[in-house]
Formats: structure tokens, C-alpha cells, sequence
């Protein structure tokens, strides 16, 4: 997430919370950055603790920050965002399929980005808003 918008800028669907899920989500955000070095927050998951994670945070001269164990202040935004589309799309449906359960959330976070209005953005979407910014 792009704390600036709200947008969602990378994120990857997987069977299973583990280091490759991670990984390959780090990396597709890392690959639309443009020379920028942004500030990155997580929570304090073995994904986020581990040293290839580190390493791909070094490499890209990204800040890690970490809140301390107990205090989830600097992942609050994306909780807050998976709260939002548990209640919004996951809990009104019924998904037979990893597949159907997989295109919903395409889906959700399209519409996230593009034409759900948040009032923090003065009523625009996350796109309207850094369009409006350009």
C-alpha cells in the first residue's frame, strides 16, 4: 500500500502465508519504483524478520520499519485495508474455488483503487487523487 493514496501497488495471492508469497510481492512493488527508496512498514512476521527479506530491503535501499513486538502501529494502514475487504467483498460472498476467491480479490482491489471513494481523499478514489496530484 502507498500510504500517500491508499493505493494498493503490489500484491500477490497464495495457498500459504510463506517467504515465496512474500517475496514475490516485495518484488513486484520493487519493480515500479523509479529510483525512489521508499519507507517500507510490516509487522513483525517471519517473512519480515528473515534475512532474505533483508537482504532485498538492502539491496534497493528501502528503511525497514518495524514496530515493536505488541505494537502494530506501522502495519495499521494495510490491516485497516484487509479489514476493509473482508467486510466488503470476502464475508458477502460464498467461494467454492481458490480460483473464484483469487479473481474476486482482483476484482476488490481494482475497484479499490480505481472507484472506491474514500473520504481522507476528499471523496476521490486513490487513482483520481494522485492524477488530480499529477
Amino acid at each position: 500500500m502507498d500510504l500517500y493514496d491508499g493505493s494498493i501497488i503490489s500484491y500477490v495471492v497464495g495457498r500459504s502465508n510463506n517467504n515465496k508469497l512474500v517475496f514475490k510481492t516485495l518484488d513486484q512493488a520493487i519493480s515500479r519504483l523509479d529510483g525512489e527508496q521508499p519507507l517500507i512498514h510490516s509487522d513483525r512476521g517471519f517473512q519480515y524478520t528473515s534475512h532474505g527479506f533483508k537482504r532485498r530491503i538492502d539491496k534497493t535501499e528501502m528503511t525497514h520499519s518495524m514496530s515493536r513486538v505488541g505494537k502494530c502501529i506501522d502495519n495499521g494502514p494495510m490491516e485497516s485495508f484487509w479489514g476493509t475487504l473482508k467486510c466488503e467483498k470476502y464475508y458477502l460472498h460464498r467461494y467454492h474455488t481458490f480460483n473464484e476467491l483469487s479473481k474476486a480479490i482482483d476484482d476488490y482491489i481494482y475497484f479499490y483503487n480505481n472507484e472506491r471513494y474514500q473520504e481522507r481523499l476528499s471523496g476521490l478514489s486513490p487513482a483520481e487523487y494522485r492524477a488530480k496530484a499529477a
